[in-house]
């Protein structure tokens, strides 16, 4: 369909919200997105229609559910271009991915190898790495940033000499809206012979994702940042690998036999889906992507680009306001700082103007840090934002910062 953001934005119906009197402008996508009415319909249909468990049931009920579940499955290998359907394993978000992955790294590292990440990561996708080798003896290695929030390419590059079991990296910084050169990043990794996990939760909604051309071996992101539900997410994985990678979850479902004394596992991607799953989550992560997948994604992009454009012009404009994190190819984040006051009390303000926005450390603390701020207001934007909630945004700054002064 044609992009038009009015039309989009009647298909939310948490966007007609007044918050104390006050339009409610929504700008904390980056934490989460909201809901277009046909992803909560698909929710609703689930648990009013056709819901049971999946996979062994006898009856009506279970075979429906079964079918939409598994078809959700294929919309997911589809959108990011996955080989296999069976490269498709449904997780709780982002961070249980990395976790399934990270505990089966920590099988496989040996004391002298090591771990490389980036400065700008998100607490997922750093303590995780930190756990594996510390249980393993292995070494994690930072990759320093710009002071624009850009990676270094060549400390990357000369990272990458020493023995690397596994490279992990953002496709979008959460907390600065950089986005990395994934693909590169990951032909650099894939020729010193380490393996690649991206966390692909910023990015995902934002940029085409194809695993197949990117190359690498694990890509991993959340429903909720996609339109969709909370509490669903996918990890994909290269099917050589998942295959043989150790399994995350034990109980039902994921084994093929149990005897008193041993187990053995089910083929993919069930041999990493312990227990009874989300189904009503994974039938409207699917939704959503159907949803999203319907808009000419260059026209979406464009539109993004616009609201960021428009945003860091009156940030920079702005007295008292620094932004944070000027890398030449962001998403829709603006980060900042005022003068005026600390990130909290600007976002408690804002609230009380009807404008949604985060604040704090972004679940990157050490980030912070290297930048020498203890947080920072983010307003991130999506694809129902409009320029004039971005002028919102700044008239209410404005506003924040007299009552602040």
């Amino acid at each position: 369909m044609s992009f038009d953001v009015n039309q989009v934005r009647a298909q939310f119906p948490i966007l007609a919200r007044k918050i104390d009197d006050n339009p409610l402008v929504y700008l904390d996508n980056a934490a989460t997105t909201q809901k277009p009415q046909c992803v909560i319909d698909a929710l609703v249909e689930y648990y009013t229609q056709y819901n049971a468990n999946v996979h062994r049931g006898a009856h009506r009920l279970a075979d429906e559910a079964t079918k939409k579940f598994e078809a959700a499955r294929d919309v997911v290998a589809e959108f990011i271009n996955a080989n296999k359907r069976e490269e498709i394993v449904w997780t709780s978000g982002t961070t249980e991915s990395i976790n399934l992955v990270s505990h089966g790294l920590a099988q496989y590292l040996q004391p002298g190898e090591q771990v490389v990440v980036t400065e700008m990561e998100h607490h997922a996708d750093l303590v995780t790495w930190q756990q594996a080798c510390a249980k393993s003896g292995a070494k994690l290695v930072v990759v320093p940033i710009n002071d624009e929030g850009e990676l270094d390419l060549v400390a990357f590059d000369t990272a990458l000499a020493q023995k690397t079991r596994l490279v992990a990296f953002p496709h979008v910084s959460n907390a600065l809206g950089t986005v990395n050169p994934i693909a590169l990043l990951t032909r650099i990794a894939k020729e010193a012979g380490a393996w690649v996990m991206i966390d692909g939760a910023q990015g995902i909604a934002h940029e085409s994702v194809d695993v197949q051309a990117l190359g690498c071996d694990f890509y991993a992101f959340s429903a909720h940042k996609l339109y969709g539900p909370m509490g669903m997410g996918v990890l994909w994985g290269r099917e050589e690998l998942l295959k043989d990678w150790p399994v995350w979850k034990t109980g039902g479902e994921m084994i093929a036999t149990v005897t008193y004394q041993s187990a053995t596992w089910n083929q993919l991607p069930y041999k990493f889906e312990a227990g009874t799953p989300n189904v009503g989550g994974a039938i409207a992560t699917a939704r959503a992507i159907q949803w999203l997948s319907e808009f000419n994604f260059a026209e979406v992009q464009a539109h993004e680009a616009a609201l960021l454009r428009a945003a860091t012009d009156r940030a920079m404009d702005f007295q008292g306001l620094r932004i944070i994190g000027s890398a030449e190819h962001k998403a829709g984040v603006l980060s900042f700082v005022m003068d005026a006051g600390h990130p909290a009390d600007i976002g408690f303000l804002l609230d009380r103007q009807g404008i949604a926005i985060r604040t704090g450390h972004h679940c990157a603390e050490p980030l912070m840090n290297r930048l020498g701020v203890p947080g920072t207001a983010r307003a991130s934007f999506a694809i129902y934002n409009t320029l004039d909630e971005v002028e919102a945004l700044f008239d209410s700054l404005k506003k924040v910062q007299m009552m602040l002064e």
